[in-house]
């Protein structure tokens, strides 16, 4: 009798003592768990150390007869706004002078202003400019073209034609360029040279359907080149940038350094102050700024 009166009685005690542990467990277990919350959520919401950003959108504006091509001369124009701005100041320092008396000529033949960039890459506009292959004048324009157009031209000796009469009699040829030089060229006058080369364009024109980047490319290397890469290329209404490839080096950089003057020059307040951002930048706002206003913003942005 005792030994079954006692069994009774340790199991109701045993299970006391784990209902105590059992209790003082979870109280403990719940005391934690809050702590944890609060750390959590404490942490959370100290945000002081976050970076944040603002977006600076891209703020290049492009001529009206070259848009359409900003995601495919962007990267050209940046790096060759980055390493030639000097050359680039140049350019539109004499561009003041020259270009909007070259824009009324334009204008008179219904051609875009943005055509007068040509003159700049062509001789910097320098009126005695001659090239090697014998072009002369503000606009490069070969004695075949300045015959066509009825320009009282000086027939110009190829390089290597000037050579060979150098190792003739070097002192006959120094006076024979001599005399040549001061021989009339039209090519060497601002608005004769200026009309045939506005006259030229326009018939490039009608030749390319109004495609302006081509008119730009034939003037480089010939309408029968641009239209041989067109027809190379296989497309029925090829464009500069479908036969870009097919097209002389020379007349690749020609092209896209046309594009790169008229964006930089269109955009000249903003790439002098170094402030041309042709694709959308993220930017760190300070640790210690607090306030979020437009002009504050801007400023950092700046």
């Amino acid at each position: 009798m005792v030994i079954k009166n006692s069994l009774p009685y340790k199991f109701v005690y045993s299970l006391i003592i784990i209902a105590i542990a059992f209790a003082d467990t979870a109280k403990s277990f719940a005391q934690t768990n809050v702590d944890s919350t609060k750390h959590i959520l404490l942490a959370s919401f100290n945000l002081k150390n976050t970076p944040r950003y603002i977006l600076k959108e891209s703020n290049v504006l492009f001529p009206d007869i070259l848009k359409g091509n900003e995601a495919l001369s962007s990267d050209y124009i940046a790096t060759f706004s980055s390493k030639r701005k000097e050359y680039l100041m140049r350019m539109y320092t004499k561009g003041k002078k020259f270009l909007p008396k070259v824009n009324t000529i334009l204008k008179k033949y219904d051609l875009p202003e943005e055509l007068g960039i040509l003159m700049i890459l062509e001789s910097a506009c320098n009126a005695n400019a001659v090239s090697k292959a014998g072009a002369v004048g503000y606009w490069q324009i070969m004695d075949e073209v300045a015959k066509e157009y009825g320009l009282k031209y000086v027939e110009q000796m190829s390089v290597e034609e000037k050579k060979k009469l150098l190792r003739l009699n070097a002192k006959k040829a120094h006076a024979k360029f001599k005399a040549m030089a001061k021989q009339k060229d039209d090519r060497k006058n601002f608005n004769k040279s200026t009309v045939v080369a506005a006259r030229y364009l326009k018939a490039r024109r009608v030749n390319l359907d109004n495609n302006w980047l081509l008119v730009v490319a034939s003037y480089n290397c010939g309408i029968g080149n641009v239209w041989h890469a067109m027809e190379k290329s296989g497309k029925p209404t090829p464009d500069f940038w479908d036969i870009k490839k097919l097209l002389p080096a020379e007349t690749q950089a020609y092209v896209m350094n046309f594009i790169t003057l008229n964006v930089i020059f269109h955009n000249y307040e903003n790439f002098i102050k170094n402030n041309l951002n042709f694709t959308p930048v993220e930017i760190l706002v300070p640790e210690n700024f607090e306030q979020s206003s437009d002009e504050q913003l801007s400023d950092i942005a700046n």
